[in-house]
């Protein structure tokens, strides 16, 4: 039998997929929320911090972990290598205001699925990572 969860991410399911959206700044967060919803995805919770997200990750069931990499306690880094550490991980899609290639090597290096600008942030962008 063919494992769902592991089919490709078309508009149709991804109502099926809960994101979690981690950010220091609440406009973002905010913004991330409602267009990840419009687009289809369960926006099941927001982060202010790593250690939020952390916490949050588990009650949560998130398949999607969106994570800011600058946050004021621990980056989105090292939260991506603790939630990588998880029987059942999330997919994490890092983000920031910055380019991808002031994270080039640390990028190269983490168990994220991927990097996407915060400017370019879609539900396409995201699905794309994700499937």
């Amino acid at each position: 039998m063919t494992d769902p969860t592991a089919l490709p991410v078309t508009p149709q399911r991804r109502d099926r997929l809960r994101v979690l959206v981690v950010d220091d700044h609440a406009g973002f967060r905010a913004t991330a929320r409602d267009l990840l919803a419009a687009a289809g995805f369960d926006v099941v919770g927001e982060a202010r911090d790593g250690f939020d997200a952390l916490a949050q990750v588990v009650p949560s069931r998130a398949d999607v972990v969106l994570l800011d990499i600058g946050l004021p306690d621990i980056d989105g880094f090292d939260v991506c290598t603790r939630l990588a550490m998880l029987d059942a991980p999330p997919a994490v899609v890092l983000t920031s205001s910055r380019d991808a290639s002031e994270y080039r090597d640390r990028l190269a290096g983490s168990p994220a699925r991927g990097f996407i600008p915060k400017s370019a942030l879609s539900g396409d962008a995201v699905a794309a990572l994700v499937s």
